[in-house]
């Protein structure tokens, strides 16, 4: 199936095929950085090389496409648009980033993430080809081009009716801007993020994520501040876009059901989703029958794709099932990866409606295919109304890049939780366990016993001001050198907060404090970044 690769004898026994993949593509990793625009591979016109190579310019000119960019919401549209065109009876293939446990969550066919097999012929169909016709003027293509040049190979060989495309990273120079005629486009809500790479201001950004715009295509966007409308708005008249704003969703449209995805944003990405797919359904003329000119109603097959959509990660409640007997409940993930300080706000905002509800989903790791609808939502209100004479601890569980700002991000989140009147008792700081320069298998990496904790001091630093505001900070300096000789031991500078060496140790601390409180819940928020929640998700599911 490998084609021409080849491997050392002594790893035959040792790794599995989908790990050999996994290995090569971690090759592709470039050790630059994003923002680094020095290496050739960087040339955006050289994709178009690579669809030659892998035959797929014909093929990918045929796909009915439907591409969404955007700084948040833009992967809850993605998914809440599949659901809805698979709900309508098409064949539906979906292309997102990043991924939270195993990389072929980026590939979904008819909503389910691509098999190990199908996985590994396309993997290594494209890798063979690439690897045999690149030279020094057209080299390998790094990580995430080679990821979206195997999922139009994917999208292709399956045959699949519509194309749900999420840009990784801005929009203009996106390795999924090579798609030259979309059916549609979308833009969800921009705001400050990757600014090292799109620009400082937000009519800067605003000019990349219209990068997708393409002359006559009809574009959506949802309400955007100013700056960043009239910046969208003048791409598209130069290209002749018909733009137009897609309102909230109207939650009465539903029919008293709930939305898939929790948290008030989602109208937002709703709203989007169908516009988005009212307008790819009108285009390609599979609209008849569908009254999808009625305003004041949904058809059916809407109403059913939003309401049992599911994307991991965010908004998403795991009860940890480490605990299945009378206690089961006392320890509740509360997982978001919210990185930007917008989104930070609006997690904050989920997580403390939801504590106020008590709504726990269903474990989703148990139970992956849940009925979204009002009735099982109100069986969970009732099951835990007999817990809720327990008190409860609200711990958060943060990491995030050392690109973003946490003078931004905290403040934001601290903020808005306490306007709901939500208050930490304490912030734990762990390293990531997934590794930027290695793909990772859905099992759980080993902690490395040489992790740099600086970050995660400083983060906890931030915390600290923030919590004791005038007061002088803590010598985590000091405190950090005398957990050095017991790794096993937790790095705490006061009541307020604490840093891991691991996450795992992070999790263990958790389960003992449960199990020394039984009369306690435990509601763990996890955020501040998508490689934390895909950790903490491997760790539980573990």
């Amino acid at each position: 199936m490998s084609g021409g690769h080849t491997e050392l004898p002594e790893q035959k026994h040792a790794v599995s095929p989908y790990e050999e993949a996994l290995e090569a593509l971690s090759s592709l990793i470039t050790k630059r950085t994003r923002a680094d625009r020095s290496n050739k591979g960087d040339r955006f016109d050289i994709l178009f090389d690579y669809l030659k190579m892998l035959e797929l310019d014909g093929p990918i000119s045929e796909m009915k496409v439907i591409h969404v960019a955007g700084t948040k919401g833009k992967g809850s549209t993605c998914t809440l648009t599949e659901s809805i065109l698979r709900n309508c009876g098409f064949h539906t293939g979906l292309f997102t980033s990043p991924h939270l446990i195993d990389v072929r969550e980026r590939f979904r066919l008819d909503g389910v993430d691509i098999c190990e097999e199908k996985f590994l012929a396309y993997f290594w169909w494209c890798w063979d080809r690439l690897k045999e016709r690149s030279n020094e003027d057209i080299p390998m293509p790094t990580y995430f081009r080679f990821l979206a040049l195997l999922a139009f190979k994917i999208f292709s060989a399956e045959q699949v009716d519509v194309v749900i495309l999420e840009v990784g990273l801005g929009g203009k120079y996106d390795a999924t801007n090579v798609v030259q005629a979309p059916i549609v486009c979308g833009i969800s809500s921009l705001g400050y993020d990757h600014m090292e790479i799109l620009g400082n201001t937000l009519g800067e950004i605003a000019g990349e994520k219209a990068g997708i715009f393409k002359h006559g295509i009809p574009a959506f966007t949802v309400p955007q501040l100013d700056e960043a409308m009239s910046v969208l708005e003048k791409k598209a008249s130069e290209l002749d876009v018909p733009l137009q704003i897609a309102p909230p969703l109207d939650i009465n449209l539903l029919n008293g059901l709930e939305l898939g995805l929790h948290g008030e944003h989602q109208y937002l990405n709703a709203g989007l989703a169908v516009a988005l797919c009212r307008t790819w359904l009108q285009k390609t003329g599979y609209f008849e029958g569908m009254f999808l000119d009625e305003i004041s109603s949904l058809p059916e097959q809407f109403i059913k794709g939003l309401t049992t959509a599911s994307l991991q990660g965010r908004a998403q409640i795991v009860p940890d099932p480490y605990f299945n007997g009378e206690s089961t409940g006392d320890l509740v993930f509360y997982l978001d990866g919210a990185h930007s300080p917008e989104s930070m706000e609006m997690c904050a905002r989920w997580f403390s409606l939801a504590i106020a509800e008590g709504i726990q989903q269903q474990n989703p790791l148990k139970e992956q295919l849940q009925d979204k609808s009002r009735g099982s939502n109100d069986l969970m209100r009732k099951c835990q109304k007999e817990d809720l004479r327990k008190n409860s601890k609200q711990i958060l569980l943060f990491n995030c890049m050392s690109v973003r700002d946490p003078q931004l991000l905290l403040p934001r989140l601290i903020n808005a939780c306490a306007h709901h009147g939500v208050h930490f008792q304490k912030a734990l700081f762990v390293p990531n366990m997934s590794m930027y320069n290695k793909v990772g298998s859905y099992t759980v990496p080993q902690t490395d016993p040489q992790v740099d904790l600086s970050w995660q001091l400083t983060l906890q630093r931030v915390w600290e001001s923030l919590i004791h505001v005038g007061g002088d900070d803590k010598n985590t300096d000091s405190i950090y050198e005398e957990g050095k000789e017991d790794k096993e031991k937790y790095l705490m500078s006061c009541e307020s907060s604490s840093v891991f060496p691991s996450l795992p140790l992070a999790i263990r601390w958790l389960r003992d404090s449960v199990e020394q409180n039984k009369s306690v819940r435990f509601q763990v928020l996890v955020t501040g970044s998508l490689h934390l929640v895909g950790d903490v998700l491997r760790c539980v599911k573990k």
